[in-house]
């Protein structure tokens, strides 16, 4: 089905809800209900409409009398049948149009037939007031859906609004979706980026905050990849573009939050197979309601037991189950959005109510992943300065983080052409000629393998051992900052109940165990590959294991496998790579572990809301159809029964968003 432009739903009352969100589970009707540049416009536009309505069904109920004593009661249906058309219109469209596909035993079809049946049995007012009280629990539902999409709208401003493409020497402002790779776009300082792609021009530093979480800029130069969606910062670039704008990173969040609603949680998936069993069952009791009462009960009238079976129909109406339930896990995602956290589906925020073990990854999850230099140690007459010169001249080729944090720490420019002969030895070190000195820096395995003499093996934490000319330096120890809302990470989910928290690094075991101690984790594993980290989650989540569902947290680069191993995984950051958009359920945008805690409460806030509402519907409506039966309930408690109870589920939804 094509989507609907506001311009054509501009005309009153013409907004099609029903079909736009009861159906969500079979089509992507996002843009339907778009309130972006025209949705203030059609909200007008349904008030009005709504006013118009009320004014009319108000003056029918008031001169009542007066429009029923006209000739054929001419003057009650000019007022009551326009009221009528103007509030039910959508909902009489939608019956039609799925009673043409097959579809016919659904809520539209109920509030049709019951409101045709209290028309023909000339109960109009009644009629006009399911229809109205209807459209206004659509004009809230609306509200509700606007709200929580604007909060997901809010987290994903990261969007490139324009590209400057360059052809022949001129530059023009053009969509990012009709760039061609290959193609060159010009990026002004201070503009986002708006297409992945690979710098061929300049140099600068980029803002990834929006995309990793990280708050300190990228240096980047020619050669350099660069993704949409981050900022220039500094100079002038131009970059060739490696990927459509499709493709692209930033496109794939955009899509995964307009399609986190076909990943439907187990109790949305009920209540659709609930409704498609009970509807049926509703209209066929009705029918006997109807029909056999006059035929075997003494003195009871036709007209008295169709009314009866039209107010069964009325209040059987599943209406607040079918709008209130995706509303609340829609209002679950949308209040996840607003506080950072990217949900991929309802199916996600149920698996998370029901983690009882969260496992970290250590590095640029629970710590920053930004070194820092915290002890020198000289050895053999050599000082501090000149163990650190030395070292960040050796590091000056490498892009390790390790490296950056040397030539941060020493800060002073120098010639690079005086370090020549540079090597790096694979997982152990480099080695450069400096001067005419030729120095090592590395671990304690490359001054093993080199045969160098020294006596400072086992020492605890990040070390770079340096060694001049075949003689040993001295050290450096680099730590790696804990992020500040680590341990109240911890200590949340313990708050919640979780039963166990595990750290995989592969870090040695005494930075694991000092790290683990600081934080209150309850385990950790140390030195483990990638392809060991698999295996170490696979043995928590053994059928033998007793600790229930788990929760993997990582940067979502290097620790893609797991994520996808665990039950519910989480991505911290790192949203740049295809890994962490493509296989996380959840990632965290703003890149702090403490949201893992926020994340399971609203997960358990979203689930406690829906089977209120669940309850709170079905016990509503068992207690109305046993009145409407009996012949206690009129018209007016059918509304209530049906809109009602649909009114008080949204506004009950609606508490997840605060």
């Amino acid at each position: 089905m094509q989507h609907k432009t506001h311009s054509e739903s501009s005309s009153c009352c013409s907004h099609d809800h029903h079909e736009n969100y009861h159906h969500a589970h079979e089509h992507n009707h996002d843009d339907n209900h778009n309130h972006d540049h025209g949705g203030e416009f059609i909200f007008k536009n349904e008030i009005y409409c709504l006013i118009l309505i009320g004014i009319l069904y108000i003056s029918g109920i008031v001169f009542e009398q007066q429009l029923h004593n006209t000739p054929y009661a001419i003057g009650e249906y000019l007022v009551f049948i326009p009221a009528y058309l103007l509030s039910g219109w959508s909902v009489l469209k939608t019956a039609g149009r799925n009673i043409l596909r097959g579809r016919i035993f659904d809520e539209t079809f109920l509030m049709t037939i019951a409101t045709l049946g209290a028309l023909a049995i000339h109960k109009l007012p009644e009629a006009v007031g399911v229809m109205l009280f209807y459209k206004i629990g659509e004009l809230f539902q609306d509200i509700a859906v606007s709200r929580s999409r604007n909060s997901i709208k809010a987290l994903l401003e990261i969007r490139p609004d324009y590209a400057n493409l360059e052809t022949e020497g001129n530059i023009n402002k053009v969509s990012p979706e009709t760039v061609k790779i290959g193609e060159i776009v010009v990026i002004k300082p201070g503009e986002k980026i708006p297409l992945d792609g690979e710098i061929i021009t300049g140099n600068s530093q980029i803002d990834t905050s929006a995309l990793t979480g990280e708050s300190v800029p990228q240096t980047v130069r020619v050669g350099d990849t660069v993704l949409a969606g981050t900022i220039n910062q500094g100079g002038l670039l131009k970059i060739q573009v490696t990927k459509l704008f499709n493709e692209s990173s930033i496109a794939k969040i955009l899509d995964l939050v307009q399609n986190a609603r076909s990943k439907k949680a187990e109790t949305e998936k009920f209540i659709t197979k609930f409704a498609r069993y009970y509807t049926p069952i509703v209209v066929f009791i009705s029918l006997a309601v109807a029909i056999l009462p006059p035929l075997f009960i003494p003195r009871a009238t036709s007209s008295e037991w169709v009314y009866r079976a039209l107010i069964l129909l009325v209040i059987s109406c599943p209406c607040g189950l079918v709008i209130s339930i995706p509303l609340g896990y829609f209002g679950g995602i949308g209040g996840a959005a607003k506080r950072g956290i990217l949900v991929k589906g309802s199916m996600f925020l149920d698996a998370l109510t029901t983690v009882k073990t969260v496992v970290f990854d250590k590095t640029g999850t629970l710590t920053k992943g930004v070194f820092k230099v915290v002890e020198i140690v000289p050895f053999n007459g050599y000082s501090e300065g000149e163990i650190l010169e030395l070292a960040a001249k050796v590091e000056a080729h490498s892009h390790h983080p390790i490296a950056q944090s040397i030539r941060e720490e020493y800060g002073d420019s120098f010639d690079i052409s005086e370090i020549t002969d540079y090597a790096e030895i694979a997982g152990l070190g480099i080695r450069a000629k400096v001067g005419n000195k030729v120095v090592l820096a590395g671990s304690d395995r490359l001054l093993h393998q080199e045969q160098i003499n020294h006596d400072t093996c086992n020492i605890e934490g990040t070390v770079v051992h340096l060694a001049v000319d075949h003689i040993y330096a001295g050290y450096m120890i680099i730590a790696d900052e804990l992020k500040t809302d680590a341990r109240e990470a911890i200590q949340a989910l313990k708050k919640l109940g979780v039963e166990r928290t595990v750290m995989l690094t592969g870090d040695n075991q005494a930075i694991a165990a000092q790290i683990s101690q600081q934080l209150g984790i309850d385990s950790y594993i140390a030195e483990l590959l990638p392809e060991e980290k698999v295996s170490a989650i696979e043995k928590l989540l053994s059928p033998k294991s007793k600790y229930g569902k788990v929760a993997f947290v990582g940067d979502g680069i290097n620790d893609a496998p797991v994520i996808a191993r665990a039950d519910v995984g989480m991505a911290m950051g790192g949203l740049g790579s295809d890994a962490a958009i493509e296989t996380a359920d959840i990632v965290i945008m703003t890149d702090a572990p403490s949201k893992v805690a926020t994340a399971i409460q609203i997960a358990r806030k979203t689930r406690t809301i829906v089977w209120q509402n669940i309850s709170f519907a079905l016990a509503i409506k068992t207690v109305f159809i046993g009145l409407g039966i009996f012949g206690v309930a009129t018209m007016w408690e059918a509304v209530f029964a049906d809109v009602g109870v649909a009114l008080l589920a949204i506004f009950n939804a609606t508490r997840i968003m605060k």
